[in-house]
């Protein structure tokens, strides 16, 4: 070999190597071993989902209920459930812990710290870094208060929480043509893709994890209501996000909510008791049946075996004609029998 040279990229996905002096048989060599190098750098951590959430109660009165369950996913991916009877939301919040600082997707629907001690757990989770915790960001999905009720907790100088609206969304990750395009966060060997996912809420993001493979998707899919503002928009996101996809590896789909039981069917709605509940993942196959389920939406409502698609001012407006008319039939009906019986007494 009369000259090499390696070069490593920042994030360790790939490898070049320029090489002369080589007969065929050792380059083949090479190249096969580097590609098997590649692939082993680029294969997303795995971790578990092994986990029992808690499913609230009938009566949370009667019994009692951590606020917080939390499960570790791995050693640096946190999962963090409000608990059904602190909120009947029950939201799914994602800790993600890199070396140099942490991000947190959502703070959840209880702004109360000593009803949901949100910030307390989080920042025990954190790890120290020159005898202080890693800074932390906090992000959110989208600005329904469920998501971000819990921001007021932390007001704290090491963390940095990112306003919902459209507007800081926009700054913040430097989206020049929203929603065209990704941004990313760097936490330390560790990178996050930021996806605009528009059509539940106008500044919806959904996050990639380079690291574990994980498309943290918020309200845009989960096994649950997927309810739209905007149709053409929620479309016009999985397609966006489908086509993110298929070019990055992809272990699970984490949402923001679990409505669903082991049937398919939909708890009620404010519900605090989630009996038989549906696992919280879903999968590349879920995601890439959503563009065609978004194509054949009747606007109102529509099961799947993994979602239910359903647009409340569609359905709103239905439900208002409805009643409408039926007040219009029955002031009709009572004129009609009224001036019958005046013919009877006449």
């Amino acid at each position: 070999m009369s000259e090499s040279k390696v070069k490593r990229g920042a994030n360790r996905q790939s490898v070049f190597f320029v090489v002369t002096g080589l007969n065929a048989t050792a380059t083949a060599a090479i190249s096969i071993f580097l590609t098997l190098v590649a692939q082993a750098w680029s294969q997303p951590v795995q971790g578990s989902l092994e986990v029992r959430w808690d499913e609230g109660a009938a009566n949370c009165g009667a019994t009692s209920h951590e606020p917080l369950q939390v499960h570790a996913y791995d050693p640096q991916t946190f999962i963090l459930r409000q608990n059904l009877c602190a909120s009947f939301e029950g939201n799914f919040l994602y800790l993600l812990v890199g070396s140099d600082k942490a991000l947190l997707i959502d703070t959840g629907a209880v702004a109360d710290s000593t009803q949901m001690p949100l910030a307390k757990k989080v920042l025990e989770l954190l790890p120290d870094k020159d005898n202080a915790k890693i800074p932390l960001l906090v992000v959110h999905t989208h600005g329904h208060l469920d998501h971000r009720a819990g921001d007021s907790q932390f007001s704290i100088p090491s963390v940095k929480v990112v306003p919902a609206d459209l507007k800081a969304v926009r700054a913040f990750f430097g989206f020049a043509k929203w929603p065209d395009g990704t941004a990313q966060v760097e936490l330390g060997d560790r990178t996050i893709d930021a996806i605009p996912t528009p059509g539940h809420h106008p500044a919806h993001l959904a996050f990639y994890d380079r690291r574990t493979g994980i498309l943290f998707s918020g309200d845009f899919l989960m096994p649950a209501r997927l309810t739209m503002e905007d149709s053409a928009a929620y479309h016009a996101s999985a397609v966006r996000v489908v086509d993110f996809v298929q070019a990055h590896p992809l272990t699970h789909i984490l949402g923001g909510h679990i409505e669903l039981d082991t049937a398919g069917h939909a708890y009620g709605m404010g519900s605090h008791y989630h009996p038989n509940e549906r696992r919280l993942e879903l999968s590349k196959e879920d995601l890439l049946a959503l563009p065609a389920a978004l194509d054949g939406f009747n606007g109102f409502y529509a099961r799947y075996p993994s979602f239910i698609l359903s647009n409340p001012r569609h359905n709103l407006a239905a439900v208002a004609i409805s009643a409408v008319a039926l007040l219009i039939f029955i002031v009709w009906a009572a004129r009609r029998l009224l001036r019958r019986h005046r013919r009877s007494a006449a």
